[in-house]
């Protein structure tokens, strides 16, 4: 194993060749990054990654980009090409994964299907991202995160009761999708590795296909949703900040307007709770023993607890929360977030210098690497690259590519014609 800054990097020697765009695949590709794999991101000549405009502020890549694609190497390559469909080839002789999240068949529309990657390597581990998987009637329905999530079953249980369901403020569902992605390709790394101590023994290619649909993504998330409906008929409903069936457990306004979150639905921290809040009339309450009970009774319960918090500054309600050994925290903005301690003693906020190519920005917080290793997050190797910022450096170094071919593969060769 190699070390990053005298830490461990686990995934050392394993080389993951992505192919992916926007969130999902990008972010299977960022985890294996971040344990030390070397991530060769491919990109389209001229825009690269869409990615790289979304949330845009300055300059020509957004910081969203250089999140999600940290610790990757960028390769420009046009895959409309044979030039760049045979470089895409000769990468995936030399990687152990490939990552991709095209619609259904766009692979294979370039000559890049699982079958010619087998070929080229039949050890390569494939890992496909897609709406809706790459079999069923929808496989061929193209289809972002939001629809996945409706699709679901998620979707419908966010907001309130009496208003349409809405989305929570990140990509949730590419993000679900790539860590099983990742976990995914692990899973078959594993088994190729396993295999591999056997003599003769190889894993076939379907088994080497990791099919990852958005959609059951978020289903996988649902809990017991289907076994709730189908054994009893019961449909969860939207409920706003509660979570059906467990009470007390809430979001409440304070004094100083700022607000907490209360997770005291515990029968036991249910006593502490309400004597905290002055209540010890409800903690004694036979009706009020279940959690079955307490849901019946929320807005009462929410009720009295709101009236509890809006007498206080949120830092008193916590500490008397805490004191009384009632789970509760309060509700953070990215201020509040970028200066807090606990996050700081995992080095979980590490800060960059970050070109605009038009200033340096200096000191920018990024978001440290889970799950930690040895106490504190490993620390990150470098942000999202600049388009192309490696090309010459794979395709020439590991690929052995001179000048002409490089041109050729990336497009480059185009864009010098007069």
């Amino acid at each position: 194993m190699i070390l990053i800054r005298n830490r461990v990097a686990p995934l050392e020697g394993v080389r993951v060749l992505e192919l992916g765009n926007y969130i999902a695949a990008p972010t299977a590709g960022r985890m294996l990054a971040d344990f030390g794999a070397e991530v060769i991101k491919v990109e389209r000549p001229g825009t690269g990654d869409e990615l790289r405009n979304w949330r845009l502020h300055k300059g020509d890549t957004s910081m969203l980009y250089r999140t999600i694609n940290r610790n990757k190497k960028s390769v420009v390559l046009d895959l409309r090409t044979e030039a760049g469909r045979q470089a895409v080839l000769k990468l995936v002789a030399k990687s152990d994964i490939l990552l991709e999240n095209f619609r259904p068949g766009t692979l294979e529309k370039w000559g890049l299907g699982p079958n010619a990657l087998n070929e080229a390597n039949p050890e390569l581990i494939i890992t496909r991202i897609s709406a809706f998987g790459q079999t069923g009637p929808l496989s061929a329905r193209p289809g972002f995160a939001a629809v996945a999530e409706a699709y679901g079953g998620f979707r419908n249980l966010v907001g309130d009761s009496d208003r349409p369901p809405v989305r929570v403020g990140v990509s949730i569902g590419d993000s679900i999708a790539g860590l099983y992605a990742a976990f995914g390709a692990m899973m078959s790394l594993y088994q190729r590795e396993a295999g591999r101590r056997e003599a003769g023994s190889v894993i076939p290619l379907q088994e080497r296909i990791i099919d990852v649909a958005l959609n059951e993504a978020m289903f996988s998330m649902m809990e017991s949703l289907i076994p709730d409906y189908q054994a009893y008929g019961v449909e969860r409903q939207r409920v706003g900040g509660r979570m059906e069936g467990i009470a007390p457990s809430n979001a409440y306004f304070c004094r100083d307007g700022s607000s907490i979150v209360v997770a005291g639905n515990g029968d036991s921290i249910f006593q502490r709770y309400m004597v905290t809040i002055g209540r010890p009339d409800l903690a004694a309450d036979p009706t009020l023993q279940s959690n079955a009970d307490r849901w019946a009774r929320r807005e009462e319960l929410d009720h009295s607890i709101g009236a509890w918090a809006a007498g206080l500054d949120s830092a008193d309600a916590l500490a008397a929360l805490d004191a009384a050994g009632v789970p509760a925290g309060p509700i953070f903005t990215a201020a509040d977030i970028s200066t807090d301690s606990q996050y700081a003693a995992r080095n979980m906020i590490q800060k960059f210098d970050v070109s605009t190519g038009e200033e340096i920005l200096t000191g920018v917080g990024f978001p440290g690497i889970v799950p930690v290793i040895g106490g504190q997050s490993l620390p990150i190797r470098s942000l999202g690259p600049d388009l192309g910022e490696n090309t010459v450096e794979i395709l020439s170094g590991l690929l052995e590519m001179d000048d002409e071919e490089i041109n050729a593969a990336s497009g480059r060769e185009e864009a010098l014609q007069p």
